[in-house]
């Protein structure tokens, strides 16, 4: 069963009356069942290519699965990065999931073509396929690189900006503690920074001039409090440094290992600017960049499907390789009306698809054995009596 969350690839062989049935495939499609609404349906040109031997249509119709997925991943992946770096806004999103600068639902039914001028058509099947390989696998390199520079870049700044943010305890002191709260040029004396939990402010009032000896008296100075730690700075005999960080310890109090230097701080500050603005350049560029490779993905990813809807044809319906496609993007909770409507609309092709099946017994065009029978439905797990393909939505 196609999905309800995909638009929708089909091929039949050309009748010669394109705009006739055109015509009664719209009438039946956007008939009062609204199983599909006369936008969201489509012609689709699909160029006459080399069909080459028919060991190589195999062979390709096998090996474009794994293809398949891994440009659908690469076109998913960039969907999902500049879902990640617009915040999963999706009016924000909707602004740059574009197509050639317009949504992609106008790329596939506003008159969509073959590149030409990219994907000339008098190179073989297999040139062509391994030229958009070769372009999206640029493309998922080359995101992977810019994507990865910029998550280092937004985890040092994050890293540096959670210090800045935290409690008392474990955030930057640079714009908390000025000079005037230590004592400089002293031989002998030394100021620590402590933070106190709130709980046990009273407690630190009360020991903190006999947690050891040699503490200067009445030293102790408020600085600043948060919801859950107070800052205070004392004044220590450098000597006994290790005892007083040692009791300070067994009663829960939280030495900051700090020490004020003028350059120290204004160099804390270049470095988190620096970190700040290079991670909105590099946030700039990713965004440019997935956006741009967003549409060209997506582009490759309808080239290939358009390749595998003309393989799977040729191996279904044989020679003259002429096929007349669509686009069909089916309404919501309508899924099973489309699909059958367009089964009763080409059941005929039954025979001309699998002519064995359809008499019961060995018969048919000899081109049409060549290329239908046993190859028919190679790569189909659902059998339909027209090629279908499927293109997933993207969700904003």
């Amino acid at each position: 069963m196609p999905s309800d969350q995909s638009t929708w690839l089909i091929s039949i062989p050309e009748t010669g009356d394109a705009e006739g049935l055109h015509h009664e495939l719209t009438t039946k499609l956007t008939g009062s069942s609204k199983s599909v609404l006369p936008s969201n349906l489509a012609q689709l040109s699909i160029p006459s290519f080399k069909t080459g031997t028919l060991e190589s249509l195999v062979s390709l119709s096998e090996e474009l699965p794994k293809t398949d997925t891994f440009f659908t991943a690469t076109v998913a992946k960039t969907v999902d990065t500049l879902r990640n770096l617009l915040n999963n806004d999706p009016s924000k999103l909707a602004q740059h999931i574009l197509v050639n600068e317009q949504p992609v639902d106008s790329y596939l039914l506003r008159g969509w073509s073959w590149n030409e001028g990219r994907y000339g058509t008098q190179r073989s099947l297999r040139e062509m396929i391994d030229v958009l390989n070769k372009e999206m696998t640029s493309i998922d390199n080359v995101m992977k690189s810019k994507l990865n520079n910029y998550n280092l870049a937004k985890g040092q700044l994050t890293q540096m900006q959670r210090k800045k943010t935290g409690n008392l305890s474990v955030r930057s002191l640079v714009d908390i503690v000025h000079q005037e709260h230590f004592i400089n040029d002293s031989d002998y004396l030394q100021t620590l920074i402590i933070a106190v939990p709130k709980n046990l402010v009273k407690d630190w009032n009360t020991k903190y001039e006999r947690l050891t000896a040699m503490v200067v008296p009445r030293s102790s100075t408020l600085i600043a409090s948060d919801d859950e730690y107070s800052l205070f700075s004392v004044v220590i005999f450098k000597r006994v440094h290790d005892d007083f960080a040692q009791k300070c310890r067994d009663n829960k109090f939280i030495i900051r290992d700090f020490t004020f230097s003028e350059e120290a701080i204004a160099k804390q500050r270049e470095d988190l600017q620096v970190a700040d603005t290079t991670e909105k350049e590099l946030w700039t560029e990713l965004l440019q960049l997935s956006r741009t490779n967003f549409s060209e993905s997506f582009q490759i990813l309808v080239h290939l499907k358009v390749i595998q809807l003309f393989i799977e044809s040729v191996l279904r319906y044989g020679l003259p390789a002429h096929y007349t496609g669509y686009f069909i993007k089916p309404e919501p909770k309508a899924t099973k009306r489309t699909l059958s409507i367009l089964q009763q609309q080409f059941t005929y092709l039954g025979q001309r698809a699998n002519p064995d099946k359809a008499k019961g017994k060995s018969g048919g065009s000899a081109q049409g054995d060549e290329f239908g029978g046993e190859y028919a439905n190679l790569l189909e797990q659902e059998y339909f009596d027209f090629v279908l393909f499927e293109i997933p939505w993207i969700v904003l």
